[in-house]
């Protein structure tokens, strides 16, 4: 796979390499500056696994006050730098250059306050998404974001691309549970942006780093959200005979005003790979599959049942099955929440992330199948159905490079399917640079030009996460 290019390395700073990191070693301790050519190479990637660089060298800070020193060094040396956290990355926005240095936040993993009497907590950017709701569940409360690899994913990745999940659909994605945010600037300056109050003054400067990918700043702290648990939550999979039944069916329950806590979509392939992996009882004679939550106490969740369960009857419904045990539950979302790991069993693929109008899922489910039949390769849907943010894993050979380019040139159709029904190009993976150069497909040249005047005024020398998101040519 070759059509992505990447920025020539600068040969005056490779030259200089052995002063960087005799720089870079005089700011951190030896346990947090990685510069083996073998250890290094853990770093070259991340989830976007087609595309590999080797840093120049890898930074893990401690504090903010490290951050900012490192930062403040790589500036003065006219450094390129790769903000890092867990590496789950489906869009390459970790992926570093040969002249950078890779600053990672994997050793920033505290938990550093929990203030249940004004529900936030404020976190480091190395701890996991999961392992909040972990340190607040005892106490009835939980962190509602919770994309597919929050087991593994950080805070500060879920910042940086605006992570969301299955329970987006009712609770927001990552910019809808941060208040506050530490971040310090490529010239090594820390600001504070937000704070613990509902609604900071001035500029909303939180909206604009949330989803910045890395290219403002890098966040040494946030304070977040923590919401009260719901008094009980019941998944139901809703079987139909077809893919455009199961996309009526949901803009139909949206339509309605019926917002339930989750709405996931899988299309055949989709059931069959995660019911072989997470035997989570799926019915496996249909085509598609609904996974809706509900939550609330007894009788709210049986009147809302009632009212989904009526539309789907509308639309062809062919089972109905309720989650009638904690058990089951766990099952049920094992199997939804396995189903990117579970296709890594049988075939390599890409995945995207394009979301669209719910009134347009039927039509644009029959179009990315006829897309992926048209190069000859297979696809499986697997997706956040209430909030149209799609996620088809297009299956492919990596090792056959013809293959490869046609999954490849199959997904960017797909994206622009996305944009010409109104919809866009990313809704929580981020633009990285998978989908770099197809920003003048949604843009124009003064969007682009405006969007990269904002991020210049953060970092006008382009040094932070510089070959992500903006097409290279024509950059400020």
């Amino acid at each position: 796979m070759s059509a992505i290019a990447f920025p020539v390395p600068d040969a005056g700073i490779l030259a200089r390499r052995a002063a960087l990191i005799e720089g870079l070693a005089a700011l951190l301790p030896p346990d947090c500056l990685v510069t083996a050519e073998d250890e290094r190479r853990a770093f070259e990637t991340d989830a976007f696994t087609a595309y590999r660089r080797m840093p120049l060298a890898v930074a893990l800070p401690r504090t903010t006050a490290e951050v900012s020193a490192v930062l403040a060094f790589c500036h003065q040396q006219g450094v390129p730098v790769v903000p890092r956290g867990a590496g789950t990355s489906l869009c390459g926005g970790a992926i570093p250059q040969e002249d950078a240095v890779v600053i990672g936040v994997s050793k920033m993993n505290r938990i550093l306050e929990i203030d249940y009497a004004n529900r936030i907590a404020r976190v480091e950017p190395g701890v996991t998404n999961l392992a909040i709701t972990n340190a607040v569940s005892a106490e009835g409360f939980f962190y509602a974001p919770d994309p597919s690899s929050q087991l593994a994913c950080t805070i500060g990745g879920n910042i940086g691309m605006n992570s969301g999940g299955a329970h987006c659909l009712k609770y927001g994605v990552t910019t809808n549970n941060i208040l506050g945010v530490t971040l310090v600037m490529m010239d090594g300056t820390i600001i504070e942006i937000g704070g613990e109050a509902m609604d900071a003054p001035g500029y909303d400067l939180l909206g604009l780093v949330c989803g910045s990918e890395g290219q403002l700043g890098i966040m040494t702290e946030a304070t977040i959200r923590i919401l009260r648990s719901a008094e009980g939550a019941r998944p139901v999979l809703f079987g139909f005979e077809t893919s455009e039944q199961a996309g009526e069916a949901v803009a139909a329950i949206i339509g309605a005003g019926i917002v339930p806590v989750a709405m996931e979509f899988m299309d055949k392939p989709a059931i069959e790979i995660c019911e072989a992996f997470a035997h989570a009882g799926y019915p496996m004679d249909v085509d598609a599959l609904l996974i809706i939550e509900v939550e609330g106490s007894d009788a709210e969740m049986d009147a809302t049942l009632k009212l989904i369960v009526e539309i789907a009857k509308r639309h062809g419904v062919k089972t109905v099955k309720e989650s009638k045990s904690a058990m089951e539950t766990a099952a049920i979302w094992k199997g939804r929440k396995s189903a990117f790991g579970a296709t890594g069993r049988i075939a390599d693929y890409i995945c995207m992330d394009g979301t669209i109008p719910t009134g347009q899922l039927p039509f644009v489910l029959r179009r990315i199948d006829e897309i992926v039949k048209g190069y000859g390769l297979r696809v499986a849907n697997v997706f956040h159905a209430g909030d149209g943010n799609l996620h088809p894993l297009i299956l492919y050979n990596c090792n056959d490079p013809i293959e490869a380019q046609k999954a490849e040139d199959a997904g960017n159709d797909i994206l622009k399917l996305c944009v010409e029904v109104g919809g866009c190009l990313t809704g929580e993976h981020g633009v990285g640079i998978e989908k770099r150069d197809l920003m003048h497909h949604q843009f124009n040249d003064a969007d682009l030009h405006q969007q990269m005047r904002i991020r210049a005024t953060f970092d006008a020398g382009w040094l932070m996460n510089p070959a992500k998101v903006f097409p290279l040519e024509g950059r400020i």
